[in-house]
Protein backbone atom coordinates (compact mmCIF):
# COMPACT_ATOMS: atom_id res chain seq x y z
CA UNK A 1 0.00 0.00 0.00
CA UNK A 2 1.48 3.31 -1.19
CA UNK A 3 2.28 5.70 1.87
CA UNK A 4 -0.60 8.60 0.09
CA UNK A 5 -3.49 5.80 0.46
CA UNK A 6 -2.40 4.44 3.65
CA UNK A 7 -3.15 8.08 5.25
CA UNK A 8 -5.93 8.84 3.19
CA UNK A 9 -8.93 7.88 6.67
CA UNK A 10 -6.32 10.26 8.84
CA UNK A 11 -6.31 13.12 5.47
CA UNK A 12 -10.43 12.69 5.13
CA UNK A 13 -10.81 12.65 9.11
CA UNK A 14 -8.57 16.35 9.41
CA UNK A 15 -9.89 17.53 6.18
CA UNK A 16 -13.31 17.49 7.22
CA UNK A 17 -12.59 19.40 10.41
CA UNK A 18 -10.62 21.67 8.65
CA UNK A 19 -13.82 22.79 6.50
CA UNK A 20 -15.72 22.38 8.83
CA UNK A 21 -14.01 25.70 10.88
CA UNK A 22 -13.62 27.51 7.33
CA UNK A 23 -16.82 27.26 6.72
CA UNK A 24 -18.14 29.17 9.51
CA UNK A 25 -16.50 32.28 8.16
CA UNK A 26 -17.33 31.76 4.57
CA UNK A 27 -20.29 33.50 2.88
CA UNK A 28 -23.61 30.66 2.14
CA UNK A 29 -22.52 30.12 -1.18
CA UNK A 30 -18.79 29.37 -0.88
CA UNK A 31 -19.50 27.48 2.60
CA UNK A 32 -22.09 25.60 0.13
CA UNK A 33 -19.21 24.62 -2.43
CA UNK A 34 -16.99 23.76 0.16
CA UNK A 35 -18.84 21.24 1.61
CA UNK A 36 -19.89 19.64 -1.61
CA UNK A 37 -16.39 19.28 -2.92
CA UNK A 38 -15.69 18.00 0.90
CA UNK A 39 -18.33 14.91 0.24
CA UNK A 40 -17.15 14.69 -3.09
CA UNK A 41 -13.28 14.47 -2.23
CA UNK A 42 -13.84 12.66 0.49
CA UNK A 43 -16.05 9.48 -1.58
CA UNK A 44 -13.22 9.48 -4.32
CA UNK A 45 -10.23 9.06 -1.89
CA UNK A 46 -12.28 6.24 0.54
CA UNK A 47 -13.50 4.50 -2.88
CA UNK A 48 -9.64 4.26 -3.99
CA UNK A 49 -8.52 3.22 -0.43
CA UNK A 50 -11.14 0.30 -0.64
CA UNK A 51 -10.44 -0.86 -4.26
CA UNK A 52 -6.51 -1.09 -2.48
CA UNK A 53 -7.77 -2.82 0.41
CA UNK A 54 -9.59 -5.36 -1.79
CA UNK A 55 -6.59 -6.04 -3.97
CA UNK A 56 -4.22 -6.54 -0.82
CA UNK A 57 -7.29 -9.09 0.64
CA UNK A 58 -6.52 -7.29 4.51
CA UNK A 59 -6.57 -4.86 6.73
CA UNK A 60 -4.35 -2.09 7.57
CA UNK A 61 -3.55 -0.36 11.09
CA UNK A 62 -2.91 3.45 11.25
CA UNK A 63 -0.65 4.70 14.30
CA UNK A 64 -1.66 7.80 15.41
CA UNK A 65 0.99 9.83 17.34
CA UNK A 66 3.74 7.37 16.96
CA UNK A 67 2.90 5.57 20.30
CA UNK A 68 2.36 2.20 20.46
CA UNK A 69 -0.83 0.44 22.03
CA UNK A 70 -1.79 0.36 25.18
CA UNK A 71 -0.81 4.33 25.00
CA UNK A 72 -1.63 5.63 21.53
CA UNK A 73 -4.92 5.66 19.37
CA UNK A 74 -5.35 3.70 16.07
CA UNK A 75 -7.56 3.80 12.94
CA UNK A 76 -8.42 0.62 11.78
CA UNK A 77 -9.12 -0.39 8.06
CA UNK A 78 -10.21 -3.19 5.70
CA UNK A 79 -12.21 -2.85 2.60
CA UNK A 80 -15.65 -2.24 4.16
CA UNK A 81 -14.40 0.98 6.26
CA UNK A 82 -13.45 2.48 3.57
CA UNK A 83 -16.72 1.94 1.26
CA UNK A 84 -19.34 2.65 3.78
CA UNK A 85 -17.21 6.19 4.60
CA UNK A 86 -16.96 6.87 0.45
CA UNK A 87 -20.94 5.74 0.44
CA UNK A 88 -21.69 7.82 3.70
CA UNK A 89 -19.65 10.81 2.23
CA UNK A 90 -21.46 10.65 -1.52
CA UNK A 91 -24.89 10.41 0.02
CA UNK A 92 -24.25 13.32 2.12
CA UNK A 93 -23.20 14.95 -1.15
CA UNK A 94 -26.50 14.08 -2.77
CA UNK A 95 -28.72 15.08 0.28
CA UNK A 96 -27.33 18.48 0.60
CA UNK A 97 -28.14 18.72 -3.53
CA UNK A 98 -31.15 17.80 -3.17
CA UNK A 99 -32.63 19.76 -0.32
CA UNK A 100 -30.68 23.17 -1.86
CA UNK A 101 -33.80 24.43 -2.97
CA UNK A 102 -35.76 24.01 0.52
CA UNK A 103 -32.88 24.87 2.73
CA UNK A 104 -32.65 28.64 0.75
CA UNK A 105 -36.54 28.90 1.56
CA UNK A 106 -36.26 27.54 5.18
CA UNK A 107 -33.51 29.18 6.27
CA UNK A 108 -32.27 32.94 7.20
CA UNK A 109 -29.32 33.81 4.70
CA UNK A 110 -26.77 34.69 6.97
CA UNK A 111 -27.55 31.54 9.16
CA UNK A 112 -27.22 28.77 5.75
CA UNK A 113 -23.14 29.11 6.04
CA UNK A 114 -23.91 27.36 9.79
CA UNK A 115 -26.08 24.41 8.30
CA UNK A 116 -22.87 23.54 6.08
CA UNK A 117 -20.39 23.81 9.47
CA UNK A 118 -22.83 21.17 11.02
CA UNK A 119 -23.22 18.63 7.96
CA UNK A 120 -19.09 18.49 7.79
CA UNK A 121 -18.78 18.05 11.65
CA UNK A 122 -21.51 15.14 11.03
CA UNK A 123 -19.61 13.91 8.07
CA UNK A 124 -15.81 14.49 10.11
CA UNK A 125 -17.52 12.31 12.77
CA UNK A 126 -19.43 9.58 10.97
CA UNK A 127 -15.72 9.15 9.27
CA UNK A 128 -14.25 9.08 12.80
CA UNK A 129 -16.69 6.38 13.51
CA UNK A 130 -16.24 4.04 10.17
CA UNK A 131 -12.27 4.09 11.01
CA UNK A 132 -11.61 4.73 14.82
CA UNK A 133 -10.11 1.46 16.36
CA UNK A 134 -10.29 3.09 20.34
CA UNK A 135 -13.57 3.60 21.89
CA UNK A 136 -12.94 6.42 23.66
CA UNK A 137 -12.63 8.44 20.46
CA UNK A 138 -15.20 7.02 18.76
CA UNK A 139 -17.77 8.27 21.83
CA UNK A 140 -15.93 11.96 21.70
CA UNK A 141 -16.96 11.86 17.81
CA UNK A 142 -21.04 10.22 18.94
CA UNK A 143 -21.22 13.41 21.16
CA UNK A 144 -20.06 15.26 18.06
CA UNK A 145 -22.68 13.89 16.01
CA UNK A 146 -25.55 14.12 18.31
CA UNK A 147 -24.56 17.80 19.04
CA UNK A 148 -24.24 18.55 15.17
CA UNK A 149 -26.94 16.49 14.30
CA UNK A 150 -29.54 19.30 16.95
CA UNK A 151 -27.71 22.26 15.10
CA UNK A 152 -29.28 20.91 11.38
CA UNK A 153 -32.11 19.95 13.44
CA UNK A 154 -32.91 23.40 14.94
CA UNK A 155 -31.54 25.59 12.28
CA UNK A 156 -35.19 26.21 11.02
CA UNK A 157 -36.37 27.89 13.80
CA UNK A 158 -39.80 26.94 14.11
CA UNK A 159 -41.45 25.83 17.21
CA UNK A 160 -41.96 22.12 15.77
CA UNK A 161 -38.28 21.67 15.40
CA UNK A 162 -37.21 23.49 18.99
CA UNK A 163 -39.59 20.93 20.45
CA UNK A 164 -38.34 18.22 17.77
CA UNK A 165 -34.39 18.93 18.47
CA UNK A 166 -35.23 18.88 22.60
CA UNK A 167 -36.52 15.65 22.46
CA UNK A 168 -33.81 14.78 20.01
CA UNK A 169 -31.15 15.72 22.49
CA UNK A 170 -32.73 14.17 25.89
CA UNK A 171 -33.04 10.79 23.86
CA UNK A 172 -29.13 11.48 22.41
CA UNK A 173 -27.98 12.16 26.09
CA UNK A 174 -29.85 9.13 27.71
CA UNK A 175 -28.18 6.99 24.98
CA UNK A 176 -24.91 8.85 25.19
CA UNK A 177 -25.07 8.44 28.69
CA UNK A 178 -25.14 4.81 28.87
CA UNK A 179 -22.77 4.22 26.63
CA UNK A 180 -20.43 6.02 28.50
CA UNK A 181 -21.30 3.57 31.34
CA UNK A 182 -20.44 1.19 29.86
CA UNK A 183 -17.55 2.08 28.70
CA UNK A 184 -16.14 3.05 32.40
CA UNK A 185 -17.48 -0.35 33.69
CA UNK A 186 -15.44 -2.04 30.50
CA UNK A 187 -12.44 0.11 31.36
CA UNK A 188 -12.50 -0.47 35.14
CA UNK A 189 -12.50 -4.17 34.63
CA UNK A 190 -10.03 -4.34 31.77
CA UNK A 191 -7.45 -1.28 31.73
CA UNK A 192 -8.07 -0.78 28.51
CA UNK A 193 -9.44 1.64 25.46
CA UNK A 194 -7.91 0.54 22.22
CA UNK A 195 -10.57 -1.92 20.72
CA UNK A 196 -7.35 -4.63 20.16
CA UNK A 197 -6.57 -4.84 23.80
CA UNK A 198 -9.84 -4.88 24.84
CA UNK A 199 -10.68 -8.10 22.79
CA UNK A 200 -7.70 -10.23 24.53
CA UNK A 201 -8.84 -8.46 28.35
CA UNK A 202 -12.37 -9.41 27.44
CA UNK A 203 -11.60 -13.09 26.10
CA UNK A 204 -9.77 -13.46 28.97
CA UNK A 205 -12.39 -12.24 31.93
CA UNK A 206 -14.89 -14.43 29.56
CA UNK A 207 -12.87 -17.87 29.92
CA UNK A 208 -11.76 -17.32 33.75
CA UNK A 209 -15.49 -16.53 34.53
CA UNK A 210 -14.12 -13.79 36.82
CA UNK A 211 -16.45 -10.64 36.77
CA UNK A 212 -19.13 -11.67 34.22
CA UNK A 213 -21.24 -9.79 35.62
CA UNK A 214 -19.65 -6.28 34.93
CA UNK A 215 -18.91 -7.50 31.69
CA UNK A 216 -21.99 -8.33 30.52
CA UNK A 217 -23.29 -5.01 32.14
CA UNK A 218 -20.92 -3.30 30.67
CA UNK A 219 -22.20 -4.82 26.72
CA UNK A 220 -25.65 -3.96 27.59
CA UNK A 221 -25.14 -0.58 28.75
CA UNK A 222 -22.88 0.04 25.16
CA UNK A 223 -25.55 -2.06 23.79
CA UNK A 224 -28.90 -0.14 24.91
CA UNK A 225 -26.95 3.33 24.75
CA UNK A 226 -26.28 3.02 20.48
CA UNK A 227 -29.56 0.99 20.17
CA UNK A 228 -31.39 4.69 21.62
CA UNK A 229 -29.51 6.86 19.54
CA UNK A 230 -29.71 4.96 16.22
CA UNK A 231 -33.81 4.59 16.97
CA UNK A 232 -34.44 0.68 18.08
CA UNK A 233 -37.88 -0.14 19.62
CA UNK A 234 -39.04 1.14 21.68
CA UNK A 235 -36.75 4.16 21.96
CA UNK A 236 -38.17 5.63 18.32
CA UNK A 237 -40.59 8.02 19.37
CA UNK A 238 -38.15 11.02 18.25
CA UNK A 239 -38.08 9.92 15.04
CA UNK A 240 -41.56 11.41 13.64
CA UNK A 241 -41.25 14.94 15.39
CA UNK A 242 -37.25 14.94 14.51
CA UNK A 243 -37.61 13.64 10.75
CA UNK A 244 -40.73 15.10 10.01
CA UNK A 245 -40.53 18.92 11.19
CA UNK A 246 -36.69 19.12 10.04
CA UNK A 247 -35.88 20.61 5.96
CA UNK A 248 -35.48 17.31 3.19
CA UNK A 249 -31.65 17.72 3.51
CA UNK A 250 -31.88 17.50 7.33
CA UNK A 251 -33.91 14.48 7.38
CA UNK A 252 -32.27 12.73 4.51
CA UNK A 253 -28.60 13.02 6.73
CA UNK A 254 -29.99 12.11 10.14
CA UNK A 255 -32.12 9.06 8.65
CA UNK A 256 -30.05 7.88 6.08
CA UNK A 257 -26.71 8.55 7.72
CA UNK A 258 -26.41 9.45 11.42
CA UNK A 259 -28.37 6.25 12.70
CA UNK A 260 -26.41 4.10 10.15
CA UNK A 261 -23.61 5.47 11.59
CA UNK A 262 -24.16 4.33 15.36
CA UNK A 263 -25.21 1.07 14.15
CA UNK A 264 -21.66 0.51 12.16
CA UNK A 265 -19.73 1.37 15.40
CA UNK A 266 -22.09 -0.92 17.43
CA UNK A 267 -21.03 -3.75 14.83
CA UNK A 268 -17.49 -3.35 15.23
CA UNK A 269 -17.48 -2.99 18.86
CA UNK A 270 -19.30 -6.55 18.67
CA UNK A 271 -16.04 -7.76 16.69
CA UNK A 272 -13.10 -6.20 17.82
CA UNK A 273 -14.13 -5.72 21.53
CA UNK A 274 -16.62 -8.36 23.15
CA UNK A 275 -15.85 -10.96 20.09
CA UNK A 276 -18.59 -12.67 18.52
CA UNK A 277 -18.59 -15.78 20.76
CA UNK A 278 -18.78 -13.88 23.64
CA UNK A 279 -21.86 -11.26 22.36
CA UNK A 280 -23.90 -14.00 21.20
CA UNK A 281 -23.18 -16.14 24.26
CA UNK A 282 -24.20 -13.51 26.56
CA UNK A 283 -27.95 -13.25 25.00
CA UNK A 284 -27.78 -9.59 24.84
CA UNK A 285 -28.02 -11.04 19.99
CA UNK A 286 -31.50 -12.82 21.64
CA UNK A 287 -33.02 -9.03 23.12
CA UNK A 288 -31.85 -7.69 19.60
CA UNK A 289 -33.68 -10.17 17.58
CA UNK A 290 -37.08 -9.64 19.90
CA UNK A 291 -36.99 -5.76 19.78
CA UNK A 292 -36.10 -6.06 16.03
CA UNK A 293 -39.07 -7.83 15.27
CA UNK A 294 -41.11 -5.84 17.47
CA UNK A 295 -40.08 -2.56 15.62
CA UNK A 296 -41.08 -4.12 12.18
CA UNK A 297 -44.34 -4.42 13.29
CA UNK A 298 -45.00 -1.18 15.66
CA UNK A 299 -43.26 0.78 12.82
CA UNK A 300 -45.08 -0.23 10.65
CA UNK A 301 -48.45 0.07 11.88
CA UNK A 302 -48.18 3.82 12.95
CA UNK A 303 -46.81 4.20 9.68
CA UNK A 304 -49.95 3.35 8.02
CA UNK A 305 -51.77 5.67 10.89
CA UNK A 306 -50.24 8.41 9.61
CA UNK A 307 -51.66 11.14 7.30
CA UNK A 308 -48.77 13.47 7.51
CA UNK A 309 -46.57 11.87 4.74
CA UNK A 310 -42.97 12.58 6.10
CA UNK A 311 -44.09 11.25 9.46
CA UNK A 312 -44.91 8.36 7.62
CA UNK A 313 -41.56 8.02 5.94
CA UNK A 314 -40.33 8.25 9.79
CA UNK A 315 -42.38 5.94 11.19
CA UNK A 316 -41.37 3.92 8.00
CA UNK A 317 -37.74 4.71 9.31
CA UNK A 318 -38.51 2.92 13.05
CA UNK A 319 -39.87 -0.24 10.86
CA UNK A 320 -36.24 -0.94 8.97
CA UNK A 321 -33.90 0.16 11.83
CA UNK A 322 -36.05 -3.03 13.34
CA UNK A 323 -35.16 -5.20 10.21
CA UNK A 324 -31.02 -4.29 11.09
CA UNK A 325 -31.16 -5.10 14.72
CA UNK A 326 -32.95 -8.42 13.73
CA UNK A 327 -30.44 -9.14 11.45
CA UNK A 328 -28.06 -8.66 13.95
CA UNK A 329 -29.45 -11.32 16.49
CA UNK A 330 -29.81 -13.96 13.95
CA UNK A 331 -26.60 -14.65 13.38
CA UNK A 332 -23.03 -13.18 13.40
CA UNK A 333 -22.75 -14.21 9.39
CA UNK A 334 -25.08 -14.24 7.29
CA UNK A 335 -27.46 -12.26 9.72
CA UNK A 336 -24.68 -9.47 10.12
CA UNK A 337 -23.84 -9.63 6.37
CA UNK A 338 -27.58 -9.14 5.25
CA UNK A 339 -28.12 -5.79 7.99
CA UNK A 340 -24.98 -4.22 6.64
CA UNK A 341 -26.49 -4.31 3.02
CA UNK A 342 -29.43 -3.52 4.79
CA UNK A 343 -28.29 -0.21 6.04
CA UNK A 344 -26.63 1.04 2.74
CA UNK A 345 -30.18 0.25 1.16
CA UNK A 346 -31.95 2.25 3.93
CA UNK A 347 -29.01 5.15 3.79
CA UNK A 348 -29.57 5.20 -0.31
CA UNK A 349 -33.13 5.01 -0.02
CA UNK A 350 -34.57 7.40 3.20
CA UNK A 351 -33.17 10.36 1.29
CA UNK A 352 -34.73 9.88 -2.14
CA UNK A 353 -38.02 9.66 -0.18
CA UNK A 354 -37.54 12.85 1.95
CA UNK A 355 -35.93 14.65 -0.58
CA UNK A 356 -39.30 13.57 -3.40
CA UNK A 357 -41.40 14.02 -0.83
CA UNK A 358 -40.54 17.44 -0.05
CA UNK A 359 -41.09 18.40 -3.77
CA UNK A 360 -44.78 16.74 -3.98
CA UNK A 361 -45.29 19.12 -1.34
CA UNK A 362 -44.00 21.56 -3.30
CA UNK A 363 -46.91 21.03 -5.77
CA UNK A 364 -49.47 22.08 -3.29
CA UNK A 365 -48.23 23.17 -0.22
CA UNK A 366 -49.76 20.25 1.71
CA UNK A 367 -48.44 17.67 3.53
CA UNK A 368 -50.86 14.51 4.01
CA UNK A 369 -50.88 11.97 1.56
CA UNK A 370 -54.29 12.78 0.89
CA UNK A 371 -53.88 16.40 -0.21
CA UNK A 372 -50.80 15.10 -2.03
CA UNK A 373 -53.02 13.79 -5.20
CA UNK A 374 -52.38 14.13 -8.26
CA UNK A 375 -48.42 15.89 -7.32
CA UNK A 376 -46.65 13.32 -9.35
CA UNK A 377 -48.54 14.51 -12.35
CA UNK A 378 -47.25 18.03 -11.97
CA UNK A 379 -43.24 17.17 -10.66
CA UNK A 380 -42.53 14.01 -12.78
CA UNK A 381 -39.28 13.27 -11.32
CA UNK A 382 -40.31 13.51 -7.61
CA UNK A 383 -42.79 11.11 -8.44
CA UNK A 384 -40.70 8.38 -10.23
CA UNK A 385 -38.16 8.74 -7.60
CA UNK A 386 -40.70 8.75 -4.85
CA UNK A 387 -42.30 5.91 -6.19
CA UNK A 388 -38.82 4.17 -6.61
CA UNK A 389 -38.34 4.44 -2.81
CA UNK A 390 -41.61 3.32 -2.18
CA UNK A 391 -41.11 0.14 -4.28
CA UNK A 392 -37.58 -0.21 -2.53
CA UNK A 393 -39.08 -0.14 1.13
CA UNK A 394 -42.30 -2.64 -0.24
CA UNK A 395 -38.95 -5.11 -0.87
CA UNK A 396 -40.26 -4.62 -4.61
CA UNK A 397 -37.88 -6.80 -7.47
CA UNK A 398 -35.31 -4.87 -8.93
CA UNK A 399 -34.82 -2.85 -5.97
CA UNK A 400 -32.31 -2.94 -3.18
CA UNK A 401 -35.18 -3.57 -0.46
CA UNK A 402 -36.00 -6.80 -2.53
CA UNK A 403 -32.48 -8.19 -2.06
CA UNK A 404 -32.48 -6.89 1.82
CA UNK A 405 -35.61 -9.09 2.67
CA UNK A 406 -34.24 -12.15 0.47
CA UNK A 407 -30.71 -11.73 2.07
CA UNK A 408 -32.52 -11.72 5.58
CA UNK A 409 -34.33 -14.64 4.39
CA UNK A 410 -31.70 -16.62 3.82
CA UNK A 411 -30.18 -15.70 6.91
CA UNK A 412 -33.25 -16.90 9.04
CA UNK A 413 -33.56 -20.38 6.87
CA UNK A 414 -29.44 -20.98 8.03
CA UNK A 415 -30.77 -20.09 11.96
CA UNK A 416 -31.94 -22.33 14.79
CA UNK A 417 -35.69 -22.61 14.65
CA UNK A 418 -36.15 -20.51 17.42
CA UNK A 419 -35.25 -17.67 15.47
CA UNK A 420 -36.22 -18.70 11.34
CA UNK A 421 -39.96 -18.90 12.22
CA UNK A 422 -40.21 -15.70 14.19
CA UNK A 423 -38.21 -14.25 11.52
CA UNK A 424 -40.12 -15.08 8.43
CA UNK A 425 -43.25 -14.33 9.84
CA UNK A 426 -42.59 -10.60 10.98
CA UNK A 427 -40.63 -10.64 8.04
CA UNK A 428 -43.85 -11.28 5.46
CA UNK A 429 -45.77 -9.32 8.13
CA UNK A 430 -44.08 -5.80 7.38
CA UNK A 431 -43.98 -6.77 4.24
CA UNK A 432 -47.75 -6.46 3.83
CA UNK A 433 -48.23 -3.44 5.98
CA UNK A 434 -45.28 -1.50 3.61
CA UNK A 435 -47.36 -2.47 0.71
CA UNK A 436 -50.36 -0.77 3.04
CA UNK A 437 -48.93 2.64 3.58
CA UNK A 438 -46.43 2.79 0.50
CA UNK A 439 -49.21 1.69 -1.75
CA UNK A 440 -51.78 3.94 -1.19
CA UNK A 441 -48.92 6.93 -0.58
CA UNK A 442 -48.38 5.69 -4.18
CA UNK A 443 -51.93 5.63 -5.22
CA UNK A 444 -52.61 9.17 -4.22
CA UNK A 445 -49.34 10.81 -5.91
CA UNK A 446 -50.73 9.23 -8.85
CA UNK A 447 -54.62 9.80 -8.88
CA UNK A 448 -55.80 12.97 -10.76
CA UNK A 449 -56.35 16.04 -8.88
CA UNK A 450 -57.71 19.46 -9.24
CA UNK A 451 -55.22 20.90 -11.35
CA UNK A 452 -55.90 24.31 -9.95
CA UNK A 453 -54.36 23.18 -6.90
CA UNK A 454 -51.28 22.40 -8.27
CA UNK A 455 -48.07 23.92 -9.53
CA UNK A 456 -46.54 22.34 -12.75
CA UNK A 457 -42.61 21.63 -11.65
CA UNK A 458 -40.06 21.27 -14.25
CA UNK A 459 -36.98 19.26 -14.26
CA UNK A 460 -34.49 22.72 -15.09
CA UNK A 461 -36.56 24.56 -11.96
CA UNK A 462 -34.54 22.30 -9.95
CA UNK A 463 -31.44 20.90 -11.74
CA UNK A 464 -29.75 19.83 -7.70
CA UNK A 465 -32.65 18.03 -7.23
CA UNK A 466 -32.94 15.97 -10.68
CA UNK A 467 -29.24 15.37 -10.07
CA UNK A 468 -30.03 14.26 -6.34
CA UNK A 469 -32.73 12.37 -7.43
CA UNK A 470 -31.62 10.76 -10.70
CA UNK A 471 -28.07 9.19 -8.72
CA UNK A 472 -29.73 7.71 -5.88
CA UNK A 473 -32.61 5.80 -8.06
CA UNK A 474 -29.39 4.43 -10.21
CA UNK A 475 -27.57 2.85 -6.81
CA UNK A 476 -30.60 1.47 -5.64
CA UNK A 477 -31.40 0.37 -8.70
CA UNK A 478 -28.46 -1.10 -9.89
CA UNK A 479 -27.68 -2.59 -6.61
CA UNK A 480 -30.98 -3.79 -6.79
CA UNK A 481 -30.37 -5.85 -10.16
CA UNK A 482 -26.85 -6.81 -9.84
CA UNK A 483 -26.17 -6.73 -5.80
CA UNK A 484 -23.25 -9.95 -6.12
CA UNK A 485 -20.41 -7.87 -5.87
CA UNK A 486 -21.86 -5.23 -2.66
CA UNK A 487 -22.79 -8.78 -0.84
CA UNK A 488 -19.28 -10.42 -1.46
CA UNK A 489 -17.78 -6.74 -0.82
CA UNK A 490 -19.43 -6.51 2.47
CA UNK A 491 -19.29 -10.51 3.53
CA UNK A 492 -15.38 -10.05 2.90
CA UNK A 493 -15.09 -6.89 4.86
CA UNK A 494 -16.96 -8.61 7.78
CA UNK A 495 -14.26 -11.46 8.27
CA UNK A 496 -11.80 -8.69 8.12
CA UNK A 497 -13.52 -6.81 11.70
Amino acid sequence: MSFASFNFPLFSIILALVCSAVSSVLRRKAARILSLCLCLTVAVLSFTLCSVCVRMGGRMDFLMGHYPHPWGNELRFGPLEPFFAGMFSLIMLLSILGGEQQLLRDLPMQRQNYYYVMTDLILVSILALCYSNDLFTGYVFIEICTISSCGILMIREIDRTTLASVRYMIFSLIGSGLFLLGLILLYGITGHLLMPNLLDSVRSVWASGGYRLPLLSSAALITIGLGVKSGLFPFHYWMPDTYGAATASSSAILSGLVSKGYIFFLIKIVHRVFGVEMFYASGIANILFVLGLAGMVVGSVYAMREENIFRMIAFSSAAQIGYIYMGIGISPQLGITACMFHMLAHAVTKPMLFLSAAQLQSCTGKRTVKELRGSARKHPLAGAVFIVGSLSMIGFPATMGFVCKYYFAVAAFAASAGRMIPALIILALSTCLNAVYFGRSIISVLTPGTDADLRRVRVRDNVPFAVSGIMLSALNLLWGLNPKFLYNLIDLGRELL
